[in-house]
């Protein structure tokens, strides 16, 4: 029994241990050394504030459709395929027109019978009256049914020039040299006058139309100047702004834009970009830091500046005023000089302790603001630095 009973006292005193060690705070982890990337806060000149992507249309872009109702039987053109004022687009059934018209031809021919027959008359009793056969009363008579009979031949005249006309419409010719941009309506449907069947895009002016949302549509003034620029291309063209829809657009809520490009335009339906010229601060010396420096504190935005004497990072909140393209333009917060971290702003806390990224390869880092964006893009596919985590 003894040595059972020593097994036991030695067992208590061992869990006894191991209960007050595992009651015990567990040692402090240190937070890794990080290695980062600074950037050198500078002033640079504001270009814009606001690019939009716009499109390249016609001036006048035209839904042509037939003046008559009908069945299409023919059509003559295929989107994209120019046009020549006067060419055939499409064609209706034209029977029927033709049919109303041989029947006004018909009713010519009759009323025409009718006037001779008038006129015939009307000579014939005033040779009677010359005589002293007839009374004056009668040739009077005979003189009313020959102006009727005339006016019934202008009436008939009238109608077969209508139903000619109504036949001619039954082919959809373009009004203008141009551009076939759609087709509405096809070979063997039937459409009401004036349906749209082709859309065509007259040559001449042409106009670059955009969207802004309702908090900039106030900044956009007709005869403002604004630059585009080619997505395909290093091509620029000049362009005013003409007009400003007055109302938004019930879907996206956006307002459309149109500017007047001077000059040769691109293409129709290129895609350009449009750059407003903006008055006021364009042109004035602001600072400017990529938007991967900031980050949020609270209700604002805040970046990390770099203490060299201590090798720490401290938080300083800034005042964003806006953007100018990729960067963010800082109103308040900061001056020229500080060295503040691009990257990575969200792993770091409050007097952490960190390393400058030197890359192996590549440019020197950025010795400003306006140089940053490039100097990171060129080093991001770098390997991280030996001390990081």
């Amino acid at each position: 029994m003894l040595p059972s009973l020593r097994i036991a006292q030695v067992g208590g005193v061992v869990l006894a241990t191991l209960l007050l060690a595992a009651c015990g705070k567990p040692p402090a982890v240190e937070e890794p050394v990080r290695a980062v990337k600074l950037i050198t806060v500078g002033e640079g000149r504001y270009q814009a504030g606001y690019e939009y992507a716009a499109d390249v249309r016609a001036r006048v872009e035209s839904r042509l459709g037939f003046r008559v109702a009908g069945k299409i039987v023919r059509r003559a053109v295929e989107p994209g395929q120019r046009v020549q004022a006067g060419q055939l687009l499409a064609q209706l059934d034209a029977r029927d027109y033709q049919l109303a018209a041989d029947a006004a031809r018909a009713q010519v021919t009759a009323a025409t019978t009718q006037r001779d027959l008038a006129a015939a008359d009307l000579k014939r009793y005033q040779s009677l009256r010359d005589q002293g056969f007839i009374s004056g009363a009668e040739i009077e008579r005979r003189s009313a049914t020959l102006k009727a009979a005339q006016a019934t031949l202008d009436q008939a005249r009238a109608q077969l020039s209508s139903q000619g006309n109504q036949a001619a419409y039954t082919h959809l010719l373009a009004d203008a040299n141009g551009v076939v941009t759609g087709i509405d309506a096809e070979v063997g449907q039937v459409v009401a006058a004036g349906t749209p069947v082709v859309r065509v895009a007259q040559d001449g002016p042409r106009d670059a139309v955009f969207s802004v949302p309702e908090d900039r549509v106030a900044a956009m003034r007709l005869g403002q100047q604004a630059t585009v620029h080619a997505w395909a291309s290093d091509e620029q063209w000049s362009g005013t702004v003409r007009e400003v829809a007055a109302a938004a657009d019930p879907v996206t809520r956006t307002y459309a834009v149109k500017l007047a490009l001077a000059g040769a335009a691109p293409p129709l339906g290129a895609t350009v970009t449009v750059v407003p010229q903006q008055s006021g601060a364009q042109g004035a010396e602001v600072i400017k830091l990529p938007t991967s420096a900031l980050w949020q504190q609270g209700q604002g935005s805040a970046v990390w500046v770099y203490d060299p004497a201590s090798s720490t990072v401290r938080a300083q909140a800034v005042q964003v005023a806006g953007a100018d393209g990729n960067d963010a333009v800082i109103a308040a917060g900061l001056t020229p000089g500080m060295r503040v971290v691009a990257t990575g702003v969200h792993v770091l806390n409050p007097g952490q302790k960190v390393t400058v990224y030197q890359p192996k390869y590549g440019p020197a880092p950025a010795a400003s603001a306006a140089d940053a964006s490039k100097s990171i893009a060129d080093n991001a596919a770098a390997p991280a630095a030996p001390g990081s985590r």
